[in-house]
């Protein structure tokens, strides 16, 4: 039996690139997951793909009593709430800081960081309370450690997010929660799509070949949920890192 065998995992901006394929991951490893949303076709598409073991809803992640009704579904419908992953996040649009949209520039922020504090506090009152604790794991970036020209709202979101995942550990971890970050590197999704139509910075100019597949993310948070994640518990793992690739078995 893997890890996951019977857990209930939330995951975030499911319905495409590393969401997606973590919730098929997961699945295959025994775990029954919860696709979240906007954009509803996309994630019931995805529902009827996996069968009972997925539950799609619709869900904006800026509003936090929807989160929260959510999370009362999700209980309500496969029994507990083992796995959130805060998965949901957008850097469009990339633009220099001194022309931003101010409304556009908050909407990133508000996606990439309250999002993200709204679905660790909607869970962890619910892990909290549960017998078995849960995991709370969140993807972050090398951009919340290194500025980069025309991403101020993608940088800042995600070094407060880092700030968050070490604040959940230090208030939470008595209680068994484990909260870990992942920065998985560059990643072959449409937000890399996104990224090389701006043309601005290093990461714009790179080939989709160079980017690592979203399978190799999904594999790490499934390994991330077991034994193997307890060394980096409050911490952030990079897949960057040869090390991490090979204890996932990825390499």
């Amino acid at each position: 039996m893997s890890d996951v065998q019977g857990k209930v995992v939330f995951i975030t901006g499911a319905s495409r690139g590393i969401g997606a394929a973590a919730a098929r991951e997961f699945v295959k490893t025994g775990a029954k997951v919860v696709l979240a949303a906007r954009s509803a076709t996309e994630i019931d598409a995805l529902a009827a793909e996996l069968g009972d073991a997925a539950l799609a809803i619709p869900l904006d992640v800026t509003d936090f009593a929807a989160v929260a009704a959510a999370f009362d579904q999700t209980v309500a419908h496969f029994g507990s709430l083992d796995v959130l992953i805060n998965n949901a996040g957008m850097i469009e649009p990339i633009s220099h800081l001194a022309t931003s949209d101010p409304d556009d520039w908050g909407r990133v922020v508000d996606i990439n960081l309250k999002g993200v504090y709204n679905g660790m506090r909607a869970a962890m009152p619910i892990m909290q309370a549960s017998d078995t604790g849960g995991s709370i794991l969140t993807i972050g970036s090398g951009a919340a450690h290194n500025a980069l020209e025309g991403w101020s709202h993608y940088c800042a979101s995600k070094a407060a997010v880092f700030m968050l995942n070490q604040c959940v550990h230090k208030e939470a971890a008595a209680q068994g929660i484990r909260a870990i970050s992942l920065s998985p590197g560059t990643v072959a999704t449409q937000m890399q799509v996104e990224i090389k139509a701006s043309g601005i910075n290093p990461v714009s100019r790179m080939e989709m070949s160079d980017h690592i597949a979203p399978e190799w993310v999904a594999k790490t948070l499934v390994w991330m949920c077991g034994t193997g994640g307890d060394a980096y518990l409050g911490q952030e793992i990079a897949l960057r890192d040869d090390a991490i690739r090979r204890k996932v078995g990825l390499i």
